[in-house]
């Protein structure tokens, strides 16, 4: 198996915020981070973020912050500048636009020509918005909640619970069909995409009480009927829509004989390496895959030129 350049970062991997966990700790400090002029905010409309005219992230200062705003969330510390999130209130519409603020753009859309640590920053930024917007109320007794920790936790004055954001972990893996590997595994969902030739690396949550390795055989073997002995991790992406972890793994067929699950796949089968590469090159007008902003992309291209 090959393994992923250590160099490499995936799309919304790349943060290089601290966290600052000690300023979370210290509401005192935390307050007066936030209404400090050196500080910076990124406003988002609907889940979509503010980029400027060139498409890169647009910042702005606490003296443009547009009053009142929706939810804030503490970010992290770079260059001892404070860096928030922020929705923009009901009152306040995607026209709104203030300092170098172009657009609210969709934030895949938006990664495809941001940096990577601009992209990280986004996912970060996005998966925290999102948890609060879903999460305003107590799961014991219904009560709303309020943030603490600069967004890191909520918590319920009622009963005292605080309540943690959650990270989904999704296993996706590349499947050989046996030592050598001169055929991978890849299929289709059911749906808008079943009737192209896009294909991708078979994928699913990992389940409660259920390790990786036991996630990567159950969903090979639920979606394509393939039994799978050895697994091993290549690397990891955030993916913020809303929550996922994907944690990305190589696998070995024990054989080759495919029982596609048609309720969930369009198509399930063993594509051959110079197939494959082809298809990376974008040079293959029979097989599409997923783009380089993807981890599925990395499984496929490193498992397809792996010497």
């Amino acid at each position: 198996m090959n393994i992923i350049d250590p160099a490499f970062v995936h799309t919304f991997a790349g943060n290089p915020l601290d966290r600052a966990q000690h300023l979370r700790k210290d509401p005192v400090a935390l307050e007066a981070l936030q209404h400090s002029d050196n500080s910076l905010f990124l406003l988002f409309h609907k889940l979509n973020v503010a980029t400027d005219a060139g498409g890169s992230l647009a910042w702005v200062t606490q003296n443009q912050l547009p009053w009142p705003l929706g939810q804030v969330v503490f970010l992290g510390i770079q260059n001892k500048q404070g860096h928030f999130a922020a929705t923009l209130s009901e009152d306040h519409t995607a026209d709104d636009l203030i300092g170098d603020i172009a657009a609210f753009t969709d934030c895949r859309k938006a990664a495809s020509g941001l940096n990577v640590a601009e992209a990280g920053i986004v996912s970060q930024a996005r998966a925290m918005l999102d948890w609060h917007q879903r999460n305003p109320y107590c799961a014991v007794c219904a009560q709303a909640t309020r943030a603490e920790r600069g967004g890191q936790v909520r918590h319920c004055d009622t009963c005292g619970k605080h309540i943690f954001p959650r990270t989904d972990p999704v296993a996706i893996m590349l499947i050989q069909d046996d030592a050598q590997g001169e055929r991978c595994l890849l299929g289709k969902s059911q749906g808008r995409m079943a009737n192209n030739n896009f294909y991708s690396a078979l994928a699913g949550f990992v389940d409660q009480g259920e390790s990786l390795e036991e996630a990567v055989r159950r969903e090979v073997m639920e979606e394509a009927g393939i039994a799978v002995g050895t697994v091993t991790y290549h690397s990891s992406q955030p993916w913020p829509f809303p929550s996922s972890l994907m944690i990305g793994c190589h696998g070995i067929a024990l054989h080759q004989d495919i029982v596609i699950d048609t309720t969930e796949m369009a198509d399930v089968a063993w594509f051959e390496r110079p197939a494959v590469q082809a298809a990376v090159r974008g040079e293959n007008p029979n097989l599409r895959i997923p783009g380089p902003g993807a981890i599925a992309h990395h499984l496929i291209k490193d498992w397809a030129f792996a010497r």
